[in-house]
């Protein structure tokens, strides 16, 4: 009864693994506190977890260090098909900060694997980074023949390329950039 009860919700979930491939753990922190009362990130059906075999889309944080680029590309390949990248803040699309001359910081992330969604920012809001989420997951949930339950799973491309969190949708994937900071550059 137990594993019946299982298989009905994961049928019906988003299922996300984090990597954190070195960097400060600021966009680590931001995606844990999607798991507080404020966002509750379980309402909409999306579950963290630890083994990537278990996982529809990947989420990855920080700088991807020389130690890093074959764990990735490991990590992606045991996430079953069709499976989401999406890379969270500064770090894995640029290396940021720590991608010094003559460091062993290997940026972008889309050099070593396919990434769908790209999240700016240093570190970007969780509303950011869950509305990308919600954009790239279900197509990937609906490939794989589930279907994707609940009324806020829901979300038009109209809605996200308009929304204040600055989410543009393209033929390569969804980028999701802080146009208040744009704005404020100008």
């Amino acid at each position: 009864m137990l594993n019946t009860l299982r298989d009905i919700v994961r049928k019906s979930s988003i299922h996300v693994c984090l990597i954190n491939s070195g960097g400060c753990n600021g966009c680590d922190i931001e995606v844990v506190a999607l798991l507080s009362p404020r966002y509750d990130l379980e309402q909409y059906g999306i579950y963290v977890h630890n083994n990537p075999r278990e996982a529809d889309v990947i989420l990855i944080t920080g700088a991807v260090t020389e130690q890093w680029v074959k764990n990735i590309q490991r990590i992606y390949t045991k996430v079953p098909e069709p499976k989401v990248v999406v890379c969270i803040g500064n770090c894995p699309l640029s290396g940021d900060v720590f991608n010094q001359e003559g460091g062993n910081v290997y940026a972008p992330v889309s050099d070593f694997i396919p990434v769908d969604a790209e999240i700016s920012g240093c570190p970007p809001r969780p509303n950011e980074i869950l509305e990308a989420i919600l954009a790239v997951a279900p197509g990937a949930i609906a490939a794989k023949g589930r279907e994707v339950s609940g009324n806020n799973m829901e979300v038009s491309a109209n809605e996200m390329e308009t929304s204040d969190s600055g989410i543009e949708i393209s033929n390569n994937g969804i980028e999701v950039s802080d146009k208040k900071t744009k704005e404020e550059g100008k």
